[in-house]
């Protein structure tokens, strides 16, 4: 068992969570590795996966440090995170616990599931995408990143990028695209009759462009209730307004789960969606809460790229 513990994830240490889980792990006769280094945690997973005798990768971090994880380890490493970032929507989902003694339950008798991941110009990322406004946003934050972040850490940034943000038109080529369920389909749709569903030079644009994978966003918004990891595509949800004032009424839309009501808001499912600035702008993108860089990008389904040991009750 290797632990790769992020010394900078969520509000503070998790070092007596970590000490308690080895501890656990010990004591049911597993070896367990502690490493904070990415590099040696790299090293140890595929040497010890390679011989097959990794039990498992266990991240001590937020959704940021499962990603990294993730794009540092082979296909089939076994993750399962101790959670202590400042969001954990991952671990929420799947129900990783922060309670060390349950998380050792769970990597003692568990399952193993496999799940889709995607990627983003080549990088893996597990939870969604966000371009624009709160891509601008997490750029911000980790720039003045110096130690764990809070949620308080977020307000100075959001105001700042509220007083001075553009709202720049982006634009989408899709393929691979079908309807979102029926009952979480806007009006508007980018993929509408008389089309094929897997026409591949479906374009759509938005000034608030999200992708996801898995169903969760921050502050518990169901921007994409239905999307999910096990179907082999991807939720892209395009708003086209800009403004404060058209978050607002887009994000009192999506907490009422009124989405078929909001007519400039369109939603499909993709294999592949390539995100574009206006010509000259650079416009920042974000992957599972940290910064991914800046526009172009291109985003693509990695169907059951994920190995996950999940607690024996998660359905």
């Amino acid at each position: 068992m290797v632990v790769s513990q992020n010394p900078k994830a969520g509000s503070r240490s998790a070092q007596h969570r970590v000490d308690r889980l080895v501890e656990r792990l010990t004591a049911a006769g597993l070896d367990v590795e502690v490493h904070t280094d990415l590099n040696t945690v790299e090293e140890r997973v595929a040497e010890s996966h390679a011989v097959g005798r990794l039990r498992a990768l266990v991240g001590v971090g937020g959704d940021g440090t499962a990603a990294e994880l993730v794009n540092r380890t082979a296909e089939g490493v076994p993750l399962a995170m101790l959670p202590s970032g400042n969001e954990n929507l991952l671990a929420r989902y799947l129900g990783w616990a922060k309670d060390p003694d349950r998380l050792a339950e769970s990597l003692l008798h568990g399952r193993v599931v496999r799940v889709d991941a995607a990627a983003a110009n080549g990088r893996i990322f597990l939870i969604m995408a966000g371009c624009g406004f709160d891509g601008e946003v997490v750029s911000r934050v980790h720039a003045r990143r110096t130690g764990h972040i809070r949620t308080s850490h977020y307000f100075k940034p959001i105001a700042d990028v509220v007083r001075n943000y553009r709202y720049p038109l982006l634009q989408c080529a899709l393929t691979g695209t079908e309807r979102a369920p029926a009952d979480s389909t806007p009006a508007h749709s980018a993929s509408e009759e008389g089309r094929s569903a897997d026409e591949p030079e479906q374009t759509i644009a938005g000034r608030w462009l999200f992708v996801f994978n898995f169903p969760c966003y921050g502050g518990s918004l169901p921007i994409a209730p239905y999307a999910d990891p096990t179907d082999g595509r991807l939720d892209l949800v395009a708003l086209e307004r800009g403004s404060m004032w058209h978050a607002l009424r887009y994000a009192t839309g999506v907490y009422l789960r009124r989405h078929q009501h909001i007519r400039d808001m369109t939603t499909c499912r993709v294999q592949s969606v390539t995100i574009a600035p206006p010509e000259g702008e650079q416009v920042a993108y974000q992957l599972d809460g940290d910064p991914g860089g800046t526009l172009p990008v291109t985003i693509t389904t990695l169907p059951e790229r994920l190995t996950l040991i999940l607690p024996a009750a998660t359905t």
